[in-house]
């Protein structure tokens, strides 16, 4: 177990979660505040999605991720922030014609997944690491797919963060930095829990850590009601942890969470193990990112 731990809060995705949880962000703004908040609540790192402010769906609007960003960067509360690159995967087989997509599907080339990191260069951003069936739809991420949208984060000298969601996708991964598409330590993020890819539980975390690289920097998270445990299992495991709406709606049984209570909560839990929550400065230099405004990287690690 490590004695410093990344923190990383997940805000809002792009799930049908906000008639669940009316706490849920859907506009830049309150996208944004979620972000601060989590921040002030003690979160290393804020991962955001975007959406669309009239419908609270899907939305990949590079206006709606530059207002979050300058949003944050503009705030006096300081946060390390990680823009996904992994939406447009979606693929819903159309019932008369499976050469279509039906209703649901949301397809991106890399270069249209890439634009808004392109563009705001955030300290981090994902990528997702492979195909998979992902509820009743199909995530679709091919290998020279992959491949290209690992060429642009390089080229933009943002650091990927490799979500992994099955032992294939981190089999994949090692390949990626086998080839050369990755720099530095590859930071992994295990994806547990998610129907129908890997299980959110101790073996399937021992198994995917097992397979990571000797250089490898690792978190992990759960989904649901396995949030918390999966917090705790990845810090007794040497890992590092999420939580956030994103994933998970619920405080505890019956009652509606925020941000920055899911924070809070996975902070105590942490500091209750015997470790702490790293500041974003102090994530910075343990992953070697640049800093914030500058595009310098950030110092190594103390």
């Amino acid at each position: 177990m490590q004695s410093r731990i990344i923190l990383t809060c997940a805000v809002t995705g792009a799930g049908d979660t906000t008639a669940r949880n009316p706490n849920v962000p859907v506009t830049p703004r309150q996208i944004a505040d979620n972000c601060i908040e989590a921040a002030k609540a003690g979160a290393s790192v804020a991962h955001i999605h975007v959406r669309d402010p009239e419908t609270g769906g899907i939305s990949h609007s590079q206006d709606h991720f530059r207002e979050v960003m300058e949003r944050v960067r503009e705030a006096d509360t300081d946060i390390v922030m990680n823009i996904t690159a992994g939406g447009g995967g979606d693929w819903v087989p159309d019932t008369d014609d499976p050469y279509r997509g039906g209703p649901g599907s949301d397809i991106q080339t890399p270069a249209e997944r890439h634009a808004p990191v392109g563009e705001l260069l955030p300290e981090l951003c994902t990528l997702d690491c492979g195909s998979l069936n992902f509820g009743d739809s199909v995530y679709i991420n091919s290998a020279d797919w992959l491949r290209e949208h690992a060429r642009l984060v390089q080229a933009a000298g943002v650091k990927p963060e490799l979500e992994c969601f099955d032992l294939g996708h981190v089999w994949f991964a090692r390949q990626l930095q086998q080839e050369g598409l990755i720099d530095g330590d590859p930071l992994y993020q295990l994806c547990l829990g998610i129907p129908w890819g890997a299980e959110a539980d101790t073996e399937t975390m021992l198994a995917m850590r097992n397979k990571l690289p000797a250089n490898a920097i690792w978190a992990a998270f759960g989904i649901g009601r396995a949030q918390m445990p999966m917090v705790a299992q990845a810090a007794l495991l040497g890992g590092h942890a999420r939580v956030g709406l994103e994933d998970n709606l619920y405080l505890k049984k019956g009652v509606l969470a925020r941000n920055g209570e899911l924070v809070e909560k996975a902070a105590g839990l942490i500091e209750n193990l015997g470790a702490r929550v790293m500041t974003p400065a102090e994530t910075r230099a343990h992953l070697a990112l640049r800093e914030p405004h500058t595009g310098q990287t950030a110092g190594g690690d103390a």
